[in-house]
């Protein structure tokens, strides 16, 4: 049997690493120990310190801590009933004090003032960015949203969203419960905007692999984009979003293939045809045109876009997509 190439070595090093991430973030709201975290990665504790602070941008206490203060600093925002309190023990910090002390350190600020509306000011939101595009202002304003009954029972609602003006942007819109999706994973830490050939390389690597065992082609396949974290508030060097393609729950991966759950929960799900520039565009009608008319506010867990078709085959080479946001009644 040959000997594994490095490059082989490190992508089950990374693999191991992923795992773990997957698991913090199930598990932000509990004492997460040093040889805990080791025996998922299957490390000794010895070296996993060490090990995951050579693969990420940071260490592991950073990375928990970070996770934790930036969970929290989103939940403040669009949980307004609940008090800073609960938010920094469901968020995983052991009382007040040290939440409110992490938190000014992180933002420069406390989290009653970032409540109330000083997030706008954040110094990782891109003022340039907002300059440069005056939707970001006053975005609601941008969209029409109208809603009317699906069928005959009046059991279901669907929303749609129309762009003011000449544009033909448009989706429909409706809430239901997903159950939960297995899905096989290729990972990416790091900037991710409107970087299409950044895209077409997970993609590839994703379908490299899962082509030859049949899940491409599997006639309830479903192909995803998760994003982990929020573009407003964590630095782009940081962020994550995992290309996704749905398994059966007992697939082996290995390797820089890696795989996670995501969780059962109501989402809002909106139907979109995009061109490659338009995605900005249409989380903003979804997170500032749709929701604040909906009676919704969003859920813990991350947001996805599943993809319902091969763009090439669009007469306007339109990708088909549904952002689909977990959400819960306001």
């Amino acid at each position: 049997m040959s000997e594994p190439t490095n490059s082989a070595l490190r992508q089950e090093y990374m693999a191991r690493i992923n795992r773990v991430i997957d698991y913090i973030e199930k598990n932000l709201d509990q004492p997460l120990r040093l040889d805990e975290l080791a025996d998922v990665a299957h490390f000794s504790p010895f070296h996993f310190h060490r090990i995951f602070s050579a693969l990420m941008p940071e260490s592991l206490n950073q990375f928990i801590k970070r996770l934790r203060i930036e969970k929290a600093a989103d939940c403040l925002i669009n949980h307004p009933r609940k008090s800073i309190t609960e938010i920094a023990l469901d968020c995983g910090f052991s009382g007040s004090a040290p939440f409110a002390r992490a938190f000014k350190d992180t933002f420069g600020m406390s989290a009653s003032e970032w409540r109330a509306g000083g997030y706008l000011n954040d110094r990782k939101i891109d003022q340039t960015d907002h300059n440069n595009n005056q939707a970001d202002d006053k975005i609601g304003e941008a969209f029409v949203i109208s809603s009317d009954y699906l069928g005959n029972t009046k059991s279901q609602i669907t929303w749609r969203i129309t762009m003011k003006g000449e544009s033909k942007f448009k989706a429909d819109v409706r809430v239901e419960q997903l159950d939960e999706i297995h899905v096989a994973y290729v990972r990416h830490v790091g900037p991710y905007k409107g970087d299409a050939q950044l895209f077409e390389r997970l993609f590839t690597r994703l379908f490299q692999w899962a082509g030859p065992r049949g899940l491409a082609s599997a006639p309830d396949a479903q192909v995803l984009a998760v994003y982990h974290d929020n573009p407003e508030i964590t630095d782009e060097d940081k962020l994550r979003v995992s290309v996704c393609i749905s398994v059966p729950a007992d697939t082996p991966v290995d390797g820089d293939i890696g795989k996670m759950t995501l969780q059962g929960s109501k989402y809002a799900i909106a139907r979109f045809e995009l061109s490659n520039d338009e995605y900005e565009q249409a989380w903003n009608a979804v997170y500032g045109g749709w929701l604040p008319e909906s009676g919704y506010q969003p859920d813990d867990g991350p947001c996805f876009e599943r993809y319902l078709n091969d763009p090439k085959t669009h007469p306007e080479s339109k990708c088909i997509v549904e952002i689909c946001v977990p959400v819960k009644p306001m």
